[in-house]
């Protein structure tokens, strides 16, 4: 069965002395408790150890919650956690005698380290003997050449036995065969390790026993005990009554681990009083271990030790090898030589990850552990002692809770859109001269979290459509870029509500979310609308979401899409408009002006006036930009009365569109002349069927505004008149006003010359040309050939244009 004895130094109560007590208090938030075990050697591999969630007090859901491992630094792993159960069981076969060698007790120590939150137990495994080995020599026969002359009491150092188990089980002690000559004495070294000597007890007689055979045989005290033997042959020889006797009892060297081979070590030196052969000496290793014997070598002539092999430092640490002169008479002596090992800084040290946390969240705080190593060095001293650093320029510390442990933690905040991965480099530096390091890299991820909103690639954007655009058509392209990736980087756009003329936008622009391409829903009329403003929203596809905006200006450019109107001259459906020009009119005489607008804008707006067809080419022109019908040479009386021009109105846009004007010009100097020749102009129009209807009502409307304009103009004469006498009355001076180029009014059956002055906009009054038109010297008639009372209103028209306020513009209808 396992025995185990257990001492859990902070859970049940063992005592120490309370400096020790308030050292471990201290450290009482890592290393927890230790725990000792003991076990035989040899155990099959899952034997169980002992029970170690019971022993620490931990629940078996904190053993798996903290990924509780094992840990121990060396190659071979002897123990197993089963952290399902909380056991630890054997997991290689221990050799104590392999592990240990001949140092006891035999333990060794390691780690159970849990996470979240780190917790530390340290537990010894104690490895007791069992007696699994027999002594045995080095050696199958001892040869001893011994002269017959040798006194009683002559001792013959025989070859020690080597057991590797300790304790009861190792070597106990020895016993010789039987015989009339030797005895056995049994010594033990200051180290407590047993040699045995053969002590002549009767002098040897070569003439009755040349050669003698003995047995040496070694026990040990196990149960069952074993043993070892070996042969002692014995050669009698002539008398050498001298034995060897060395210098020194005990020499003592110093080497360097890893010396070169045939490296110096010591000399040892030994003297014979006796002369001749019998006092010429051999050296020899007579007591050394296995294993040994390849590392030392001795001159057997001059005694000079030699390394012949390579010496490790972290294996042992001291040698002791027994040494013997003999003579040629075979009398011996021995002696001992202890050679210590010097550390030199020949390891590296050795990093172990204990746990490593990759990726780790972006917006993790400073401190986080992100990784948990162990560092040991197998040399001594100095040359063990280890620094720890990180290598490159990073957003990292490492720290040392615990002696060989280090922990790796976060320095500062990390930025994903900075950095996206780290290749941390640990460097782990001893003390030795020269110093000696290991580097271990670690490959750390950041985990990226929405901490970007989107970026549009302009400030503002701008686009321009024609009008009368197809339904659907791309008006421009948004593009906003979000420096996160994954789904946190996904953008989705989005117009922002708002109305126009009181209409949703979304009756106008759509945008497609994905791509951001803004589409048009209908078509554009520039006369209608001439800009588009709208803001768009890039927002990402992170919890919560992130987004910005940016404004889109759509500006709609102007097509010839409208012709030209005319406003004046009106064209009427019924009764006929002339221009009157008078027969002395001179060269340049302003006859009227052709007024017409666009609602286009810029270039489609510009207007030229052309004249198309006219009765009489040489008589008048329309100017090119005011539209304005002028004489261009003086009228004679062979010009006919009717003069007809159709004046062409074009803008200037590609294609241009235009529209046609018929200005219908009467030249007379009166207007029973005018009368006779539009009165036969007029027969000939499509509704004379109806004429006789016409003629009733336009006596009867002519009649009413004639009753009413008589009226008026008394009334305005009278008012007039009694103003004046006022001013009269008032000694003011008074100045009668005359309409220009008023003169001439009776006698010769013309009108007088009036101006008109016309203003025409468009409806965008800020690319609208603004035109004036002056017309001098035009008499305006409304001729209806049905009228009978023509001359009549004539007549009083002419009386109100005697007045200073009569309007500038005068139509007759007749």
């Amino acid at each position: 069965m396992l025995s185990s004895s257990r001492c859990v130094k902070w859970r049940f109560g063992c005592r120490y002395h309370w400096k020790l007590l308030f050292f471990f208090f201290f450290l009482n938030h890592l290393v927890r408790g230790h725990i000792r075990y003991s076990i035989p050697e040899e155990m099959k591999k899952g034997a169980l150890i002992g029970n170690v969630a019971q022993d620490l007090g931990l629940d078996l859901k904190r053993l798996r919650s903290g990924r509780a491992r094992i840990v121990t630094g060396e190659s071979v792993q002897y123990t197993e956690l089963k952290t399902d159960k909380g056991i630890l069981v054997v997991n290689e076969r221990m050799d104590r005698e392999q592990l240990c060698g001949d140092v006891t007790p035999c333990s060794f120590s390691f780690e159970v380290i849990l996470e979240n939150p780190m917790e530390l137990h340290q537990i010894t495994v104690e490895i007791t003997d069992i007696n699994d080995h027999s002594p045995t020599f080095n050696r199958d026969a001892m040869q001893f050449e011994i002269s017959e002359s040798a006194s009683s009491g002559a001792r013959f150092t025989l070859a020690s036995a080597e057991d590797p188990d300790v304790g009861v089980n190792g070597l106990r002690e020895y016993y010789l065969t039987e015989n009339e000559n030797f005895v056995l004495k049994q010594n033990s070294n200051a180290d407590g390790k047993k040699y045995a000597e053969m002590v002549l007890q009767k002098p040897l007689d070569r003439e009755t026993t040349p050669n003698l055979s003995l047995k040496l045989i070694a026990v040990d005290g196990g149960s069952p005990q074993r043993s070892g033997t070996v042969n002692i042959n014995i050669s009698v020889l002539d008398a050498n009554d001298n034995a060897p006797m060395f210098n020194q009892s005990v020499y003592k060297a110093t080497v360097m681990e890893n010396s070169p081979r045939d490296t110096y070590v010591t000399t040892v030196n030994a003297s014979d009083a006796d002369f001749g052969s019998n006092s010429i000496l051999t050296y020899y290793f007579s007591d050394i271990k296995s294993g040994i014997n390849n590392l030392f070598t001795v001159n057997e002539n001059t005694g000079i030790i030699l390394m012949t092999g390579l010496i490790d430092y972290e294996k042992d640490k001291k040698y002791e090898l027994r040494i013997e002169a003999k003579d040629q008479g075979g009398l011996t002596d021995s002696s001992k030589v202890i050679i210590e090992v010097t550390d030199v800084n020949d390891n590296a040290p050795a990093i172990s990850v204990m746990s490593f946390t990759s990726p780790v969240s972006e917006d993790s705080p400073p401190g986080t552990t992100i990784g948990i190593i162990n560092v040991k060095d197998l040399d001594a001293g100095d040359n063990g002692k280890i620094h720890c650093r990180i290598e490159q320029n990073a957003p990292f510390k490492i720290k040392s809770n615990l002696r060989n442990y280090y922990t790796l933690v976060t320095d500062t905040l990390l930025d994903r859109e900075t950095v996206s991965e780290y290749n941390i480099t640990v460097v782990a530096t001893d003390a030795g001269m020269p110093p000696l390091s290991t580097k271990k890299t670690f490959n750390l991820k950041v985990l990226d979290v929405n901490d970007n909103a989107p970026l549009f690639s302009e400030g503002a954007y701008t686009a321009f459509i024609a009008e009368n655009n197809a339904a659907g058509v791309s008006l421009i392209t948004v593009r906003a870029k979000d420096s996160d990736e994954n789904q946190n980087a996904r953008v989705s756009y989005i117009l922002e509500d708002s109305y126009i003329g009181g209409s949703h936008l979304s009756e106008y622009i759509s945008i497609n979310s994905e791509s951001g391409v803004l589409h048009a829903v209908r078509s554009f009329d520039y006369e209608q609308i001439k800009q588009l403003q709208l803001v768009v929203k890039a927002q990402d596809g992170g919890s919560p979401p992130l987004s910005s905006n940016v404004t889109v200006k759509v500006l709609i450019q102007d097509q010839n899409d409208n012709p030209p109107q005319v406003l004046y001259p009106v064209q009427t459906g019924g009764s006929l408009v002339a221009e009157m020009v008078p027969r002395s009119a001179d060269v340049g005489y302003l006859v009227t002006k052709v007024v017409a607008v666009d609602v286009d804008s810029g270039q489609n707006a510009w207007l030229s006036y052309k004249l198309q067809k006219a009765t009489d080419r040489a008589l008048f022109e329309v100017g090119l930009q005011n539209g304005e019908i002028r004489t261009i040479r003086g009228v004679t009386d062979k010009d006919a009365v009717k003069q007809r021009l159709t004046v062409i109105v074009e803008d200037n846009g590609q294609p241009s569109r235009s529209a046609t004007v018929i200005v219908n010009v009467a030249v007379a100097d009166s207007f029973p002349e005018v009368l006779s020749e539009f009165t036969d102009y007029t027969q000939d129009k499509e509704y004379n069927d109806n004429l006789t209807f016409y003629l009733v009502l336009a006596l009867a409307v002519v009649s009413f505004l004639f009753i009413t304009c008589l009226v008026v103009i008394i009334s305005v004469k009278i008012y007039r008149w009694r103003q004046s006498r006022v001013l009269y009355h008032s000694n003011l001076p008074v100045i009668p006003y005359y309409p220009p180029r008023y003169s001439d009014t009776l006698g010769t059956g013309t009108l007088q010359h009036v101006y008109n002055y016309e203003v025409c906009r468009t409806n965008d009054s800020r690319k609208s040309d603004c035109k004036f038109g002056t017309v001098g010297s035009q008499n305006v008639l409304i001729m209806d050939p049905s009228s009978t009372g023509t001359m009549q209103r004539i007549q009083s028209e002419k009386n109100i244009l005697d007045e200073p306020d009569s309007p500038l513009e005068v139509r007759t209808f007749l």
